[in-house]
């Protein structure tokens, strides 16, 4: 495989996790718009652990997914005083308060970036990748699943009939948190050299970009979402300096047609019927 199809893959697998930290956490009705300060967290922290304390690069991104559940965690806490637009706001804020706290640390490089972490291959990212899919994909098949779906669709009769509403939303912050950071780190040693733009807003609508155009009902569409973000600009070079205008009207249209996105449970369960009777 050629280095430009390798790096392709490598950033729809790494745009695949960010979607799927944005996944979880709307899968309670909450919309983050700051998991990539998460991102931040977990490329900084994984490089620092790898470079200069020497980790191997498996334990590092453990340690980065722990730390910034925790920082899920407490950040969630207070977010649950808000809800709509005013939480995606919040949750901006702290998106962008990481983003400055790292533009200005000048242990991590500050403005200038931080390098000499070791390159990682496509195959270690997409291990990770697949590894939280399948996990994602588990999960949905659980009682926790129908409980943060109930938390979605009313929060209020959730809590009347004995859900613990607060550790439900709160513990998915914390999970996609997690999630986001290890995108992170997979992001920091798949480029080897990270900078604070790296991190900003465009990043979390990206995320959530992806989740919106593949599906925000099944787990497989924030896999769809970032392969149709990472490939459909490259398809669209044949339109030379309209490429970013055919790319916006895709997008228009396919969230027209589909305002569920591409993939749903009907959808995916004709397709299973049709795979099953042929």
């Amino acid at each position: 495989m050629s280095t430009y199809y390798a790096g392709l893959l490598a950033d729809i697998g790494i745009l695949t996790l960010g979607a799927l930290s944005v996944y979880v956490i709307l899968a309670t009705n909450q919309l983050s718009l700051g998991n990539a300060g998460f991102m931040a967290i977990g490329s900084y922290l994984s490089s620092f652990l790898t470079v200069e304390q020497h980790w191997p690069l498996t334990a590092a991104v453990v340690a980065v997914a722990l730390s910034a559940s925790v920082i899920g965690v407490v950040v969630g806490f207070p977010a649950l005083r808000l809800k709509g637009i005013y939480l995606a706001i919040a949750t901006l804020g702290f998106g962008e308060m990481v983003r400055s706290f790292f533009l200005v640390f000048a242990p991590m490089g500050g403005s200038g970036g931080y390098h000499g972490m070791a390159h990682v291959a496509l195959g270690y990212i997409w291990i990770w990748t697949a590894g939280i899919l399948l996990v994602i994909l588990l999960l949905e098949r659980s009682h926790l699943w129908l409980q943060m779906r109930a938390v979605h669709d009313d929060e209020t009769a959730a809590g009347l009939v004995g859900l613990n509403t607060t550790l439900i939303k709160v513990g998915a912050f914390g999970l996609g948190a997690a999630i986001a950071a290890i995108a992170g780190a997979l992001f920091a040693h798949h480029h080897v050299y990270i900078e604070p733009g790296n991190f900003g807003f465009e990043r979390s609508i990206d995320f959530v970009l992806a989740v919106i155009l593949g599906g925000s009902t099944v787990g497989v569409g924030p896999l769809a979402g970032a392969a149709l973000l990472v490939l459909l600009p490259e398809w669209l070079r044949f339109v030379a300096d309209w490429r970013l205008a055919a790319f916006g009207a895709l997008l228009i249209i396919v969230l027209l047609t589909r305002r569920q996105g591409i993939l749903d449970r009907p959808l995916l369960a004709r397709l299973s019927f049709r795979s099953a009777a042929t």
